[in-house]
Protein backbone atom coordinates (compact mmCIF):
# COMPACT_ATOMS: atom_id res chain seq x y z
CA UNK A 1 0.00 0.00 0.00
CA UNK A 2 1.05 3.59 -0.54
CA UNK A 3 0.89 6.21 2.22
CA UNK A 4 1.46 9.96 2.56
CA UNK A 5 2.16 11.21 6.09
CA UNK A 6 0.98 14.70 7.02
CA UNK A 7 3.12 16.96 9.19
CA UNK A 8 1.66 15.79 12.52
CA UNK A 9 2.64 12.19 11.87
CA UNK A 10 6.06 11.02 13.06
CA UNK A 11 8.82 10.05 10.65
CA UNK A 12 9.06 6.88 12.77
CA UNK A 13 5.64 5.88 11.45
CA UNK A 14 6.89 6.26 7.88
CA UNK A 15 9.91 4.09 8.76
CA UNK A 16 7.56 1.55 10.38
CA UNK A 17 5.47 1.34 7.20
CA UNK A 18 8.55 0.98 4.99
CA UNK A 19 9.81 -1.86 7.22
CA UNK A 20 6.44 -3.58 6.64
CA UNK A 21 6.99 -3.37 2.87
CA UNK A 22 4.75 -0.38 2.17
CA UNK A 23 5.57 2.65 0.03
CA UNK A 24 5.43 5.56 2.48
CA UNK A 25 6.56 9.18 2.25
CA UNK A 26 6.40 12.15 4.61
CA UNK A 27 5.57 15.66 3.42
CA UNK A 28 8.60 17.03 5.27
CA UNK A 29 11.08 14.79 3.46
CA UNK A 30 9.72 16.18 0.18
CA UNK A 31 9.99 19.80 1.37
CA UNK A 32 6.21 20.24 1.39
CA UNK A 33 5.77 21.34 5.01
CA UNK A 34 3.41 24.22 4.17
CA UNK A 35 1.22 22.48 1.60
CA UNK A 36 -2.52 23.16 2.01
CA UNK A 37 -4.86 20.33 2.96
CA UNK A 38 -6.57 20.50 -0.45
CA UNK A 39 -3.20 20.26 -2.22
CA UNK A 40 -2.19 17.34 0.02
CA UNK A 41 -5.34 15.49 -1.03
CA UNK A 42 -4.60 16.32 -4.67
CA UNK A 43 -1.07 14.95 -4.30
CA UNK A 44 -2.37 11.81 -2.59
CA UNK A 45 -4.94 11.30 -5.32
CA UNK A 46 -2.37 11.73 -8.09
CA UNK A 47 0.00 9.28 -6.42
CA UNK A 48 -2.76 6.92 -5.20
CA UNK A 49 -1.65 7.29 -1.57
CA UNK A 50 -3.60 6.98 1.67
CA UNK A 51 -3.21 10.10 3.81
CA UNK A 52 -2.15 9.68 7.45
CA UNK A 53 -3.06 12.69 9.59
CA UNK A 54 -4.44 13.94 12.88
CA UNK A 55 -6.24 16.84 11.17
CA UNK A 56 -10.04 16.49 11.09
CA UNK A 57 -10.22 18.83 8.10
CA UNK A 58 -9.30 15.96 5.79
CA UNK A 59 -12.50 14.09 6.61
CA UNK A 60 -14.52 17.24 5.95
CA UNK A 61 -12.73 17.82 2.64
CA UNK A 62 -13.41 14.24 1.54
CA UNK A 63 -17.08 14.55 2.46
CA UNK A 64 -17.42 17.89 0.66
CA UNK A 65 -15.60 16.63 -2.42
CA UNK A 66 -17.70 13.49 -2.77
CA UNK A 67 -14.67 11.57 -4.01
CA UNK A 68 -13.73 7.93 -3.61
CA UNK A 69 -9.99 8.33 -3.28
CA UNK A 70 -7.61 8.93 -1.65
CA UNK A 71 -8.33 7.14 1.57
CA UNK A 72 -7.61 8.96 4.80
CA UNK A 73 -6.70 7.67 8.26
CA UNK A 74 -7.25 10.29 10.97
CA UNK A 75 -5.59 9.62 14.31
CA UNK A 76 -7.32 11.28 17.28
CA UNK A 77 -5.34 9.54 20.01
CA UNK A 78 -4.53 11.16 23.34
CA UNK A 79 -1.08 9.60 23.03
CA UNK A 80 0.26 10.33 19.54
CA UNK A 81 3.67 8.76 20.17
CA UNK A 82 4.75 6.76 17.16
CA UNK A 83 4.56 3.45 19.03
CA UNK A 84 0.85 4.00 19.70
CA UNK A 85 0.11 5.25 16.19
CA UNK A 86 2.01 2.32 14.66
CA UNK A 87 0.14 -0.22 16.77
CA UNK A 88 -3.23 1.18 15.68
CA UNK A 89 -2.07 1.54 12.08
CA UNK A 90 -0.97 -2.10 11.84
CA UNK A 91 -4.38 -3.19 13.10
CA UNK A 92 -6.19 -0.91 10.64
CA UNK A 93 -4.18 -2.19 7.69
CA UNK A 94 -4.83 -5.77 8.77
CA UNK A 95 -8.58 -5.34 9.37
CA UNK A 96 -9.54 -2.70 6.80
CA UNK A 97 -7.16 -3.14 3.84
CA UNK A 98 -9.98 -3.63 1.32
CA UNK A 99 -11.86 -0.56 2.55
CA UNK A 100 -8.72 1.58 2.33
CA UNK A 101 -7.97 0.40 -1.19
CA UNK A 102 -11.56 1.15 -2.29
CA UNK A 103 -11.66 4.52 -0.54
CA UNK A 104 -12.53 5.18 3.10
CA UNK A 105 -12.08 7.69 5.88
CA UNK A 106 -11.01 5.90 9.04
CA UNK A 107 -10.96 7.79 12.33
CA UNK A 108 -9.02 6.23 15.19
CA UNK A 109 -9.48 7.01 18.88
CA UNK A 110 -8.67 4.98 21.96
CA UNK A 111 -10.90 1.93 21.90
CA UNK A 112 -12.79 2.89 18.74
CA UNK A 113 -12.22 2.87 15.00
CA UNK A 114 -14.83 4.50 12.77
CA UNK A 115 -14.82 3.47 9.10
CA UNK A 116 -16.75 5.45 6.52
CA UNK A 117 -16.77 4.26 2.92
CA UNK A 118 -16.24 6.95 0.29
CA UNK A 119 -17.94 8.87 -1.07
CA UNK A 120 -19.53 10.21 2.08
CA UNK A 121 -23.09 11.07 1.18
CA UNK A 122 -24.96 13.76 3.10
CA UNK A 123 -28.30 12.71 4.51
Amino acid sequence: MKFLADMGISHKTVSFLKAQGHDAVHLHEQGLDRMSDADILGKALGEKRIVLTHDLDFGDLMAAGGGYLPGVIIFRLRNMKSEQVNRHLAEIINRHRDMLEQGAVITVTEGKTRVRRLPILSS
